[in-house]
């Protein structure tokens, strides 16, 4: 079964940046979509941002729009999801996902593999 882990969580102060990586627990594990999802205390987890394996396309939820950036390595196993001007709003557990579909998917029930998250906090 592959795993997917996260890192690069943290307490970042607002308008600062953040990184956050997934590496997949094995190296020829590469799905065509994967994608970022947070969840909120007290609020059900949402879609953040989306990317296929060729890199080319990408979906973001409006609330990140223009200042989160999500990416993958050459070699498709990495993912990463760089955050910048960041709110206390995006306060959240990070998770990363990985969908055995084709096409770019923004819907939870659309990914078969998840990590364990990592919490980013942002204070005011």
């Amino acid at each position: 079964q592959v795993q997917l882990v996260e890192s690069g969580g943290g307490l970042v102060q607002a308008g600062g940046s953040q990184r956050l990586s997934c590496a997949a627990s094995e190296r020829t594990f590469s799905p065509d979509g994967m994608g970022w999802f947070r969840q909120a205390p007290g609020k059900e987890r949402e879609f953040v941002a989306a990317i296929l394996r060729s890199g080319g396309s990408t979906d973001y939820a409006d609330s990140v729009k223009g200042r989160f950036t999500i990416s993958r390595t050459n070699g498709k196993t990495t993912l990463y999801l760089q955050m910048n001007s960041l709110k206390p709003e995006d306060t959240a557990v990070y998770y990363c996902a990985a969908s055995m579909g084709v096409g770019l998917r923004i819907t939870e029930r659309d990914y078969h593999y998840w990590g364990q998250g990592t919490q980013v906090t942002v204070s005011s």
